[in-house]
């Protein structure tokens, strides 16, 4: 079980509130589309390994988005705030309010 791994060239771990930079390409259009909140999770081996991304949306609706770690769509990512977790899988965030997960990032990693 991972509990951190190196995207774009920049350590992220389990419980970090990252801003991960995607490119979006609708038509001949191309832009960049940022989708920030909690890494809940970090699997795989080798080329398949993926990160899973929770956020809160409008209307206090939770959105998770699973991105694959080598991914072309990736531009780059961006560790907001560090998290202080004692597990590898926060599956059970998705039953806590955010008050309760707030308490990860409160206390922080040291750098």
């Amino acid at each position: 079980m991972a509990i951190s791994a190196l995207i774009k060239e920049v350590q992220v771990h389990v419980g970090d509130i990252v801003r991960v930079h995607t490119k979006i390409i609708e038509g001949e259009k191309e832009r960049i589309q940022i989708f920030e909140g909690m890494v809940l999770s970090i699997r795989g081996r080798g080329d398949n390994r993926t990160f899973t991304i929770r956020k809160i949306s409008s209307g206090n609706i939770g959105v998770e988005r699973i991105f694959p770690l080598i991914s072309p769509w990736i531009v780059k990512v961006e560790v907001k705030k560090k998290g202080q977790v004692r597990r590898a899988k926060l599956y059970f965030v998705r039953d806590q309010s955010s008050r309760q997960v707030s308490r990860i990032t409160a206390t922080g990693r040291p750098a």
